[in-house]
């Protein structure tokens, strides 16, 4: 674990004065005479990242005042990348979706060279399956990118967090696509106007983004029901998929209804513990390395997204073995 810091350093931090030989990418300030190992990136240790309290960090830093140790403040570049070898309290979250990405990309490979080509799929099978693990590795690296660089500055952090709530839009894409093109596969024409209705919300929540109130804790609601209500629309095509197949008593229904509640009541956990900052609340302190409620957002959603992944390869089986009546 790092050693705890003081006010002085991050003060003394803030004030430094950008180098001439460097430039910005999304307003990470990055050292072009920079060099991985020769800068020490490679070696693990934590003298030269401080861990801070939260009293002693800065407001763009605040969010959860339950969280009180583990603090990671104003890094440059090379420590930001470093920092995810450092114990902190935002290890998990870094790494949950560091190996979620991993694992969705494996999943690509393996679907597109054993289980596609194994049921005979189209091309449009392939291009769904492969779109929707693409928007759930993007999703996961967008939530790594914000939780390594949001130490950085504070127009970094303003900028990733932009970057990570796009990538919350693409996951939701991710989860749309799938389920969408297997559950009005005998419907072309509602599963392209659902796409064009899903797309349409997704790039007016992106562009929402551009309000420049958008990032201030004063939209923190708003943020919320913009999110809650992209990925509660998907109720009213389920509902109208329920209708066309003949109701609930229906075989492909019965089957499938489950997985899509189960779906539903994983990212409404997910949301309680984001929300509540439950556990943190009633321990302060007890959770800041381990257990944390963002912690625990991160791991349902990356277990959510895998489920969903599977249970789509189940309707696309179900689709290939049953002729369409509708």
């Amino acid at each position: 674990m790092g050693r705890t810091g003081n006010t002085e350093y991050v003060k003394n931090r803030q004030n430094l004065t950008r180098s001439a030989n460097s430039y910005h990418i999304l307003d990470i300030e990055i050292d072009s005479n920079i060099n991985a190992c020769s800068n020490n990136i490679c070696d693990v240790s934590h003298k030269e990242i401080p861990l801070y309290k939260y009293t002693d960090i800065p407001d763009f830093l605040q969010g959860n005042p339950y969280v009180i140790h583990g603090y990671r403040v104003m890094l440059p570049f090379s420590l930001c990348l470093k920092s995810i070898f450092v114990w902190s309290n935002e290890s998990i979250n870094i790494w949950s979706h560091l190996l979620g990405f991993l694992i969705f990309l494996l999943l690509m490979v393996y679907d597109n060279l054993i289980i596609l080509p194994r049921t005979g799929s189209s091309f449009s099978d392939y291009f769904v399956v492969s779109l929707g693990l693409l928007c759930y590795q993007v999703c996961m690296l967008c939530s790594v990118g914000f939780h390594m660089f949001c130490c950085h500055s504070e127009r970094a952090s303003r900028r990733w967090l932009a970057v990570d709530l796009t990538g919350i839009s693409l996951g939701v894409i991710g989860c749309y696509l799938p389920a969408v093109h297997y559950a009005f596969y005998c419907l072309s024409v509602w599963r392209d106007v659902y796409f064009f209705i899903i797309t349409i919300l997704t790039v007016s929540t992106i562009v929402i983004q551009l309000h420049r109130k958008f990032f201030s804790h004063g939209w923190f609601r708003y943020r919320i029901l913009i999110y809650v209500f992209l990925a509660g629309y998907g109720v009213l095509p389920t509902i109208h998929w329920v209708y066309l197949n003949g109701g609930p008593q229906a075989e492909i229904v019965q089957l499938f209804i489950p997985k899509v509640m189960t779906i539903y009541c994983a990212g409404v956990l997910a949301l309680v513990f984001y929300l509540s900052k439950f556990p943190e609340r009633f321990l302060p302190g007890s959770f800041d390395y381990i257990g944390s409620s963002h912690q625990w957002w991160h791991i349902i959603v990356v277990a959510a997204f895998i489920y969903w992944h599977f249970a789509g390869q189940e309707i696309l089986l179900y689709r290939q073995s049953h002729q369409c009546h509708i």
